[in-house]
C-alpha cells in the first residue's frame, strides 16, 4: 500500500486528468466488459480524488490582490461556498 500512496503523490495533475478523460471515453463507449468497467470506475474515482486534492492544495497557495481603499494588499484565495 505504501508504494501506491507514493505513486499517487508522484502523478501530475495533468496526467491524472488525461487518464481520467480516457477512462470516461472507454466507459461511455459501452463495449467494455463489466469487470473491466468496474476496475476503470474505481481507478477513475481514485483519480478524481487526486485531482481534487491537487486543486485544493493549489487554491491554498493562491493569493489575490485586493484594493481595500488604502492601497493594494494580499488576501488568501477564498472559494465561494457551494449552494
Amino acid at each position: 500500500m505504501a508504494d501506491s500512496n507514493n505513486k499517487d503523490k508522484e502523478i501530475l495533475f495533468e496526467d491524472a486528468l488525461a487518464r481520467l478523460e480516457q477512462i470516461v471515453k472507454s466507459l461511455e463507449n459501452g463495449d467494455v466488459p463489466l469487470d473491466r468497467s468496474l476496475a476503470l470506475y474505481e481507478e477513475g474515482v481514485k483519480l478524481v480524488g487526486i485531482c481534487n486534492s491537487r486543486l485544493e492544495n493549489a487554491e491554498k497557495r493562491i493569493k489575490i490582490l485586493v484594493d481595500g481603499g488604502d492601497g493594494l494588499h494580499e488576501e488568501d484565495f477564498v472559494k465561494e461556498p457551494k449552494g
